[in-house]
């Protein structure tokens, strides 16, 4: 497993993006029903139009377990061209994925495994990636990354 330690702004998020959906087939945003305001967030995710698969309310997504009960709204999306300029023009950096402005917690996966878990209120994002994936990771310049146990 590997852990960011710096938020990606800019250029490195871009890399980091257009990674994410090279080697992933889907990712998710989250919209924290139980934190109260959504405002227009639901109508900002129309955008994605075409590369929406769906809409689930649940306890437990790629980098939180809620308790008591509580629940989110997790939309699913497609990794495609579409969804990447989408993703890359609304944030220049990956933990401004952050209600009340946008969504939060975006995550990526691979084959339904997490690949990329991201949470925003927390500033943590961590990888688990697939063999040579790890050093398509180190390799995005001015990344900063570090290995963690499992």
């Amino acid at each position: 497993m590997l852990s960011i330690e710096r938020n990606p702004k800019n250029k490195v998020y871009d890399a980091l993006i257009d990674l994410c959906f090279e080697v992933c087939d889907e990712f998710h945003l989250v919209i924290r029903t139980d934190m109260g305001f959504i405002g227009d967030l639901p109508d900002t995710l129309k955008v994605f139009n075409d590369s929406f698969k769906i809409m689930k309310k649940e306890s437990e997504w790629a980098s939180t377990i809620l308790g008591d009960g509580a629940t989110a709204d997790v939309y699913y999306f497609k990794t495609d061209e579409h969804a990447k300029e989408i993703i890359k023009s609304k944030s220049r950096s990956l933990y401004d994925w952050l209600m009340p402005s946008l969504p939060e917690d975006l995550s990526f996966f691979k084959n339904g495994e997490v690949w990329m878990a991201t949470s925003s209120h927390e500033k943590e994002c961590s990888f688990y990636p697939k063999d040579e994936e790890a050093s398509r990771i180190k390799s995005i310049k001015g990344l900063k990354v570090k290995e963690m146990e499992d």
